[in-house]
């Protein structure tokens, strides 16, 4: 399944495949952006506003949306052990949010590592109860620094191929 979905990304226009890959879990702004370079994109400033964009994509939905659909699903057994876990996972990774709050979100999204980013940011941001006037602008600037650091991590890598 993962071969059709790499083959499916990779018959898309490079833009429209970074766009997409920005808003999956996991991947966001660490898969998107070597993608767009991976694909031939040239413009640095193209591939980070396009990854940036569809990063942000899913925040609003999760935040505007998850506390109704958990109080709708959590009737069902199967759903009710996911959001446990889920949630429970969220947590045990975001101590700098709990700790630091708006000034963690930001770090928390902003960090390129496995188990960060916009999406787990965002459901800290929920499960913290976070005011949404302050979540959002927090969850934006952690994207829009982990895009630079994409970026030139991804930059440097380029460089380092040409050498």
């Amino acid at each position: 399944m993962r071969e059709q979905l790499l083959e499916s990304i990779q018959q898309l226009p490079p833009p429209l495949a970074v766009f997409l890959v920005a808003m999956l879990p996991i991947f966001e702004l660490r898969g998107a952006i070597p993608l767009g370079y991976a694909m031939g994109m040239e413009s640095p400033v193209l591939i980070y506003l396009i990854a940036v964009a569809g990063n942000f994509v899913p925040v609003l939905p999760i935040l505007f949306l998850l506390g109704p659909a958990e109080r709708t699903l959590r009737r069902f057994r199967t759903m009710d052990r996911f959001f446990d876990w889920l949630f429970k996972r969220t947590v045990s990774r975001s101590k700098l949010i709990k700790k630091y709050e708006s000034l963690g979100l930001i770090l928390f999204v902003a960090i390129p590592a496995p188990m960060t980013g916009a999406w787990t940011g965002s459901v800290a941001a929920y499960l913290f109860k976070l005011p949404l006037r302050m979540a959002i602008p927090c969850i934006i600037l952690g994207i829009l620094i982990a895009g630079v650091v994409v970026t030139l991590v991804s930059q440097g890598v380029i460089s380092l191929w040409h050498i």
